[in-house]
C-alpha cells in the first residue's frame, strides 16, 4: 500500500486513460492492430523545441482518429484534456543526456520527454501490447480491466476490515467519553484507524479512476465506507489536541504526512497531538465536539458556542436546561433537544459496550 496519496495530476491522466474514454479505445485499437504508438498529452513551451517535423492537424480526438493517425511512425501530440489531436507524425528529440532506464527507442524517448517537459507521455509497445505512462519522473503500467477490478476489490475488502476496526475503537472512545475515562491512548488509537482508512481509500480511488465507467459500483461502496472518516479525524483532533495554539489544518497535515511506520507508533501520533511519549496513559477530558456532532439538527455554530461556554463534554452533559439556554443561539427548546440528545447517545453508547 502506498504511504501517501497518489499525485492528483497522475490520477487525472489515468482518468483520461480509463476504459470507455476515446483515448483508451483508440489505444486498444492500436494494440489489436499489432502496432505501437507514442503520445504527448499537453502542449507547452517546453514541448515545442522537442518537436520536429510532422504536421499541425488540430481535430477532435476520437478513438478511430487516434488509431488511424498512430499508423504513421511519428508521435501524436494531444491537448491537455486529450480531447483534440494537435499534431501528428512528429519526431520527439529530447535531451539525450537525460538518464533513462528504458532500452527501446520509443520508450527511451517517452521517458526523457516526460522528464524534460513534466507532461504525461504514453508509449504503446508494438511487440508486447503494453501501455506505459511516463509522468512526473515515474512510470506507470496501464493494466487491463480484469486485473484492475481484481486489485480494486482486494483493496475494497481491506477497506471494509479497517472500517469495522474504526467503528469498534470509535464506539469504545464514545463510551469512555460518556464515562469521562478517556486516555491519550484511546484518542490516538481512533486517530490511527481513521488515518489508515483514509489512506486505503485513496488507493481504492486510484483504481476507480483507472477503471472509469467500469468502476461505478466500487465507487458507490467506497463512498459509503468513507463517508464520515474525514469528520472523525477532525473531531478527534479538535477534542484532544493538547496545544490549543496549533492550527487544526496543520495538525491534520502533519498526521497525513507521517510514514506508515510512524503512524503505527502511538508515541509519534501522540506527539502530533502535542503530548509527550510518556503521556499515553494520561487521562484527558474531551471538549465535546465528537458527541455533540452526533445530535441531529444541531448547527456547528451552536456546537462551537457550547464548547466555548462550558469547556468540556462532562460540563455540557451535566448542564441544566437553564444553563444550556444561557448559551447564545440555544434557547429553551434547543436546550431540551441537546440534553435529550446527549442522554440518548450516552444510553446507546453504554448499551452497545456492555450488552
Amino acid at each position: 500500500m502506498a504511504e501517501l496519496p497518489r499525485d492528483q495530476g497522475l490520477r487525472e491522466v489515468l482518468t483520461m486513460l480509463a476504459p470507455g474514454t476515446p483515448l483508451r479505445e483508440g489505444i486498444e485499437r492500436i494494440i489489436r492492430a499489432g502496432r505501437g504508438a507514442l503520445m504527448v498529452v499537453g502542449w507547452s513551451p517546453e514541448v515545442e523545441p522537442l518537436v520536429s517535423g510532422g504536421f499541425v492537424i488540430d481535430i477532435g480526438a476520437t478513438s478511430q482518429r487516434i488509431a488511424e493517425l498512430a499508423k504513421m511512425d511519428g508521435a501524436l501530440v494531444l491537448d491537455a484534456d486529450a480531447a483534440r489531436v494537435l499534431r501528428a507524425n512528429v519526431h520527439l528529440v529530447p535531451d539525450p543526456g537525460i538518464p533513462t532506464s528504458e532500452t527501446g527507442t520509443r520508450h527511451r524517448s517517452a521517458e526523457r520527454t516526460a522528464k524534460e517537459t513534466g507532461l504525461p507521455i504514453i508509449a504503446v509497445s508494438e511487440s508486447m501490447g503494453m501501455v506505459n505512462l511516463y509522468y512526473g519522473g515515474s512510470k506507470h503500467v496501464v493494466e487491463e480491466v480484469a486485473a484492475l477490478l481484481f486489485r480494486a476489490n482486494q483493496a475494497l475488502s481491506t477497506l471494509e476490515r479497517y472500517r469495522s476496526r474504526l467503528d469498534e475503537v470509535a464506539a469504545t472512545l464514545s463510551a469512555r467519553e460518556v464515562e469521562d475515562t478517556v486516555s491519550v491512548r484511546d484518542a490516538v488509537l481512533t486517530l490511527q484507524r481513521a488515518e489508515m482508512l483514509r489512506r486505503i481509500a485513496h488507493e481504492v480511488a486510484d483504481h476507480v479512476a483507472e477503471l472509469g465507467s467500469e468502476g461505478r459500483l466500487i465507487q458507490l461502496q467506497l463512498d459509503e465506507l468513507v463517508a464520515t472518516v474525514a469528520d472523525e479525524r477532525e473531531l478527534v483532533v479538535r477534542d484532544y489536541l493538547g496545544d490549543r495554539r496549533r492550527k487544526l489544518t496543520k495538525v491534520l497535515a502533519d498526521i497525513a504526512t507521517l510514514s506508515t511506520d510512524a503512524l503505527l507508533d502511538p508515541e509519534q501520533v501522540a506527539s502530533v497531538l502535542s503530548y509527550s511519549e510518556d503521556e499515553l496513559d494520561r487521562s484527558v477530558t474531551p471538549k465535546g465536539y465528537r458527541l455533540l456532532s452526533r445530535i441531529p439538527r444541531l448547527p456547528s455554530a451552536v456546537v462551537e458556542r457550547l464548547v466555548e461556554h462550558f469547556g468540556t463534554l462532562p460540563a455540557i452533559m451535566e448542564a441544566s436546561i437553564t444553563e444550556l439556554d444561557d448559551v447564545e443561539g440555544v434557547g429553551e427548546s434547543r436546550a431540551r433537544h441537546i440534553q435529550e440528545g446527549l442522554r440518548r447517545l450516552a444510553e446507546a453508547t453504554l448499551l452497545d459496550r456492555y450488552v
